[in-house]
């Protein structure tokens, strides 16, 4: 089964983090991408741009109001995901607990695809 590691926290937290916090934050990034590269269990995976780059579409397909910035005011923001192939849960949840640190939160969520998705 293919799970998303989502991942959030406040971009101004993450934006002030010392030069070794940060580094240590993309060295568990760069294991967890090793690890799953070589087990041929990585997918897409992405850092997302903050959101003040977002732009936010609601209401009907046709007539959708479409904003700039994202749609809820929150103290956390998704700040990137991966998509993994993991045999079980917990190991999803193994592969969350690599990214964890005191400045995040890690949703782990089981990927359904419509018609036509990987």
């Amino acid at each position: 089964m293919q799970y998303s590691i989502l991942i959030y926290g406040s971009e101004a937290v993450i934006g002030a983090l010392g030069e070794d916090e940060h580094a240590a934050m993309l060295e568990r990034h760069r294991a967890l991408q090793a690890r799953y590269r070589e087990l041929g269990k990585l997918g897409p995976f992405a850092r997302l741009m903050p959101t003040s780059a977002a732009t936010a579409v609601k209401g009907a397909s046709t007539r959708g109001l479409v904003t700039d910035g994202p749609f809820a005011e929150t103290k956390e923001q998704l700040l990137g995901f991966y998509v993994l192939a993991c045999d079980s849960l917990e190991e999803a949840i193994d592969a969350a607990k690599m990214l964890s640190h005191a400045h995040n939160t890690i949703e782990v969520r089981p990927i359904a695809w419509f018609d036509g998705g990987a």
